[in-house]
């Protein structure tokens, strides 16, 4: 069983965990132990185990090569708990795996997660402000018309009045947006724009759309630092930075020491239980890194500002940690960097429910944003300017016209999201088949060209769209039938001619009597 990567939407930690499963299952030897002078079959030692699924998991890209030996094991643990595995004895249910000579064995069939069903959430449906209801002024009738840029259509309604086809034009005012209306703006837009670049039909079933505040995610976009650093209203909270450092020896590691302990007593993780879903969602987007990136800024932005500022902060500092080459080691067994995503994965990100793939795809995650923190972290800008055109566009004065179902103003606008070479020659060749072969037919019954420009023609359209080209002709003879070839034949006369001289005409004697 060859391994698949996950992608993005509901239920991923879950499938994940059914997958690891069966390609534990298909992937571990299983042969003949003695243990305590009796012979047990089709078994296998834990320290075997851990070599086969730590290896399994770090050829497996939906988690990758920095997954820890003692991670395996920790896993391991939840596979005897849930009677993935149990003992040569038939013993299962607690999780005291170690990484040694015991002996276990797989059950008659492992029992894979059933997919939980979630209450669909209704979709929310935010109101903007509309045309009905003018604003209160001067009667309209005697507004001048401002001039406006318009398309030939607008044109025509506007100088046919003269002849009376359609009614005047009138200047009409939307509702005012308040502070209110443009929050929720943000929040569609927001949540719209992280559906397309996790390819969802819906959000539903990975994010509860009803628990994301918009007010948190303007101030996440606004109330920032020079750093971009979001800066909280409560700023009572005393400053550090005069305070004079000690520098006795060993004191980073406190200093860290102290920093783990202060996240690690936190209820609930920074990215909160809320969000668990959709950043592992997330996860299904490392193969591809800048859909991946933008994915993790806008779900950022979904964050309480408290939450997004300590991430900021520890992510930021987690990262000039791993990259100080001057800095004494904080361990003595372990590398920096993987001191960093153990100490402070789980703080990051966990369920609520303890799904037991939560610290694999923890330290999935916060290796990826330690990487990539500064963009992670940061406002996407194309989202940004798109909201504040469009809620400048929703603000302007309108020209409307009786019986128009448009006004003169650009529409909303609208996001693309890149897309791979492949799946662009693919759009190429199918989106526009129909017309590309209506050309082709063209060219082939045009009668007006000679047969020398014809060829040519179908020899450029055969490199550009061959598969369009060989549905017209599908085989060499079909193609030949096009232009049937000329045989030419040379008179006898001119054969007998080559083969003898000229002679002159002589009369015969006539055959009459």
């Amino acid at each position: 069983m060859e391994p698949r990567l996950v992608g993005p939407g509901p239920y991923r930690a879950t499938r994940l965990w059914n997958e690891i499963i069966e390609l534990f299952r298909a992937g571990m030897p299983l042969r003949k132990h003695r243990c305590r002078f009796k012979s047990y079959e089709r078994c296998f030692k834990a320290s075997e185990a851990v070599d086969c699924l730590h290896e399994l998991l770090g050829s497996n890209q939906n988690f990758g090569p920095e997954v820890t030996r003692d991670q395996t094991v920790k896993l391991l643990k939840k596979f005897l708990k849930n009677h993935v595995i149990e003992d040569i004895k038939g013993r299962w249910g607690r999780e005291d795996f170690e990484d040694d000579g015991h002996l276990y064995r797989f059950p008659p069939s492992s029992p894979l997660k059933s997919y939980p069903k979630k209450p669909s959430c209704e979709k929310e449906v935010i109101k903007f402000p509309d045309w009905s209801e003018p604003k209160a002024g001067p009667s309209q009738e005697h507004i001048p018309v401002k001039s406006v840029s318009m398309n030939s259509e607008m044109w025509y309604k506007r100088h046919s009045i003269a002849i009376g086809e359609v009614p005047a034009c009138k200047l009409v005012f939307r509702r005012e947006l308040t502070q209110t209306n443009i929050e929720e703006i943000w929040k569609s837009m927001t949540l719209s724009r992280l559906q397309k670049v996790l390819g969802l039909d819906s959000l539903d079933e990975v994010l509860d759309t009803k628990l994301v505040n918009s007010k948190y995610i303007v101030q996440n976009v606004y109330n920032v630092n020079k750093q971009g650093i979001v800066t909280l209203e409560d700023k009572s909270r005393p400053s550090c930075s005069d305070l004079k450092q000690p520098t006795y020896s060993g004191f980073e590691r406190d200093v860290f020491k102290t920093i783990v302990d202060y996240f690690g007593q936190m209820k609930e993780p920074l990215l909160t239980f809320h969000f668990f879903d959709i950043f592992v969602s997330v996860l299904g987007l490392l193969q591809k890194p800048s859909k991946a990136v933008e994915a993790l800024q806008i779900s950022c932005l979904l964050l309480p500002p408290e939450n997004r500022k300590r991430l900021q902060l520890l992510v930021r500092m987690m990262a000039r940690i791993s990259l100080n080459q001057d800095l004494p080691p904080l361990s003595e067994s372990v590398r920096t960097r993987t001191l960093m995503v153990q100490a402070f994965s789980r703080c990051i990100l966990r369920s609520k429910d303890e799904i037991d793939l939560d610290e694999l795809l923890a330290a999935k995650l916060v290796s990826f944003v330690m990487d990539n923190y500064q963009e992670i972290l940061s406002v996407p800008p194309a989202l940004k300017s798109s909201i504040e055109d469009h809620v400048i566009h929703l603000q302007r004065v309108q020209i409307k016209y009786s019986g128009a179902d448009s006004d003169g103003t650009l529409p909303p606008p609208s996001f693309c999201h890149q897309i791979s070479t492949g799946e662009f020659e693919h759009q190429r060749a199918t989106g526009s088949q129909e017309p590309l072969a209506s050309l082709l037919e063209e060219i082939v019954m045009n009668k007006e060209i000679s047969v020398k420009d014809k060829k040519k023609k179908l020899k450029q359209f055969q490199k550009s769209y061959p598969e369009v080209y060989r549905v017209r002709f599908p085989t060499p003879e079909t193609e030949a039938m096009l232009f049937p070839e000329k045989t030419k034949q040379k008179p006898p006369i001119l054969m007998w001619a080559l083969k003898k001289p000229f002679q002159p005409f002589h009369r015969t004697r006539s055959f009459r009597m």
